[in-house]
């Protein structure tokens, strides 16, 4: 191979888009204060339960009269919990344009049997929010983990909507400005943009979902892990740090170490400023390049956390394979650890953006793509 390396490497290789890279200077150090073997019952663990939820309503400016709790298998669980526990009141609007998405159809229209109206967006675009009818319930995520594009804004979510609003936003919360009045029902995990650590969700509610909750039951058997509510009233307890299931004390912790960085970068705005920062990085060298692309086609609609990118030369023959190639050439080099597109989605390199990530580890990422573009490149051509 005669394309020679970059002198540069990231001081942090790791791109994967979750679990994602631990916040700057991260040591196992940092959970000492962790209540190991003691029960989330206890005093000290519910004082820990809180704080998250308190910290998390502070970091994220969630309204005074949102409830938020943690819940049991991650974002997918908190998005399970709000589809089966508030679907199936009013006619269902379900909204995809990457693989998650296309899971939550397949859920309600499947499992929940709901006759939703479905609209989907192939990769690298969104739906026309314009076209969807917010007098019904429309679930939707706010940014694409998959395929790169997210909601530009919440303008086209009507104030005065009849239906509930339930949006996905793990890979958005904490990168990007979620406008609360919009949305009835955020659902995040905390492995996604803080780099916290897999298995906890994370349901925020507005009055308005809680309203439905009380005053809805839905038609069919309702799994413990998803009941919210008790005698037709919200089980407030879950909102105060009462989990439904047994949490892990280290992961709290660590989500609480994430959420106090959270607050030293400057809280939510410092946090959307270091992923914008990053994706402007990436933007940066792609606009100077004719091989490489955003793989989102509009770029109000590019996401700032799960970039995606395509390889646009004609010489490539075999696309993914191609991707994969040059995938596996930077984890060999140690630059760019779990950078490959999402197996669902079109062949390309996935590049994490979010707040965790060092800008300077973007910028120095950068060469090293186009050093193994260019290896590959010229592989290919000593194959054919």
């Amino acid at each position: 191979m005669t394309t020679p390396t970059p002198a540069a490497r990231p001081a942090n290789p790791r791109f994967s888009s979750g679990p994602c890279a631990k916040l700057p200077g991260y040591s196992l150090d940092l959970l000492a204060d962790a209540p190991l073997g003691r029960s989330h019952r206890a005093a000290v663990g519910k004082a820990k339960l809180k704080r998250a939820i308190d910290l998390t309503r502070e970091v994220l400016g969630v309204p005074a009269d949102y409830r938020i709790g943690i819940v049991p298998a991650s974002d997918t669980g908190a998005v399970e919990m709000a589809m089966w526990s508030l679907l199936g009141a009013r006619p269902v609007e379900m909204l995809a344009w990457e693989s998650f998405g296309e899971g939550w159809v397949t859920d309600a229209v499947k499992q929940l049997k709901l006759d939703a109206i479905v609209r989907k967006a192939p990769y690298g675009q969104i739906v026309d929010f314009a076209e969807v009818d917010f007098d019904r319930d429309v679930v939707f995520t706010w940014n694409g983990t998959t395929s790169g594009v997210r909601v530009p804004n919440g303008d086209a979510i009507p104030a005065g909507r009849q239906g509930l609003t339930i949006c996905d936003a793990t890979s958005a919360a904490f990168a990007m400005d979620l406008p609360w009045d919009k949305l009835d029902v955020v659902t995040f995990s905390w492995q996604k943009v803080l780099g916290g650590e897999a298995a906890h969700g994370m349901l925020i509610l507005s009055p308005r979902a809680v309203a439905r909750l009380e005053s809805y039951s839905p038609p069919w058997p309702m799994p413990k892990i998803f009941r919210m509510t008790k005698g037709g009233k919200l089980i407030e307890g879950i909102f105060e740090g009462e989990t439904i299931n047994t949490p892990s004390m280290l992961a709290v912790e660590d989500y609480l170490v994430a959420l106090d960085w959270a607050k030293s970068v400057g809280g939510l705005k410092g946090l959307i400023a270091r992923a914008e920062a990053n994706a402007a990085a990436v933007a940066r060298f792609v606009a100077t390049r004719d091989w490489i692309a955003n793989l989102a086609q509009d770029p109000a609609t590019a996401s700032t956390t799960s970039v995606c990118l395509k390889f646009t030369d004609p010489a490539i023959r075999d696309g993914a394979a191609f991707a994969k190639a040059v995938a596996k050439r930077l984890e060999k080099e140690g630059v760019a650890l779990d950078a490959g597109h999402y197996r669902d989605a079109p062949p390309g390199l996935r590049l994490w953006c979010g707040s965790t990530v060092e800008t300077s580890d973007v910028e120095a990422l950068m060469p090293w793509i186009e050093w193994a573009y260019l290896a590959e490149i010229e592989a290919q051509k000593a194959a054919a």
